[in-house]
């Protein structure tokens, strides 16, 4: 009998540094779910291997001499929606860091992160179901929300709320999104079936044009930094 196994995790490694793009790989490639199908060394060469290669998930360093990380994460995520861009950031917060988030960047990971950590957060970044490195990110969020909101994204800027385009239900999960619970905590609080979230939670990315689970946590405190008084 012959036992069909789940496609690989595709990933592309980008970083100027020969040795850290050596030692990612040595590290992505010793798990059976990850495979590296290439390598980039500047920004320029990101955006057109991405197009070559349609990686699931783009390991992306943002200081390289040229184009930086940041801009070609922009362009990666704004031309291929199904790729997921993991920022490698060596200070837990830098403006180098926030600004890959708000370019698109899914997550965000230190540089110093043990081996097992880096495995899983290119997992987690592919299945779109957490957010890597919470302190981080939590971190990036907090500043988000304390430079003074309300910067929604445009694309809202018509909407009274762009809330309204969510049922009932769309909203109450978007509200647990937003706590930062998984799909089967949703699932737990809102008494729902861990499929019946899932389409939910697809549905209310696709209504909103919210890539990932990050961005609908910051698009929650945009929206409560514009209905502040």
């Amino acid at each position: 009998m012959t036992v069909s196994r789940s496609p690989r995790i595709r990933v592309l490694l980008v970083d100027d540094q020969e040795f850290v793009r050596m030692g990612a790989a040595l590290v992505l490639d010793s798990a059976d779910d990850i495979e590296v199908v290439g390598e980039a060394a500047s920004g320029e060469e990101a955006i057109r291997r991405s197009r070559e290669l349609k990686p699931d998930v783009v390991l992306m360093d943002v200081r390289m001499p040229g184009m930086g990380g940041i801009e070609a994460t922009r362009i990666i995520t704004a031309a291929h929606a199904a790729t997921r861009v993991l920022v490698l950031t060596t200070f837990d917060i830098d403006e180098y860091a926030f600004g890959g988030l708000e370019a698109g960047a899914s997550a965000f990971l230190l540089k110093s992160s043990p081996p097992a950590r880096l495995r899983e957060a290119v997992r987690t970044v592919h299945s779109g179901e957490a957010v890597v490195e919470p302190r981080i990110t939590r971190q990036l969020i907090d500043h988000y929300a304390a430079s003074g909101a309300p910067h929604v994204h445009a694309r809202f800027a018509a909407h009274a709320d762009p809330l309204d385009q969510l049922s009932p239900r769309e909203r109450d999960v978007f509200a647990c999104i937003t706590a930062g619970l998984s799909n089967s905590e949703i699932g737990e609080a809102l008494h729902l079936s861990t499929a019946t979230v899932k389409t939910h939670v697809n549905r209310i990315f696709a209504k909103l044009h919210l890539r990932d689970r990050v961005h609908a946590v910051i698009l929650g405190y945009e929206l409560r930094g514009r209905r502040a008084p």
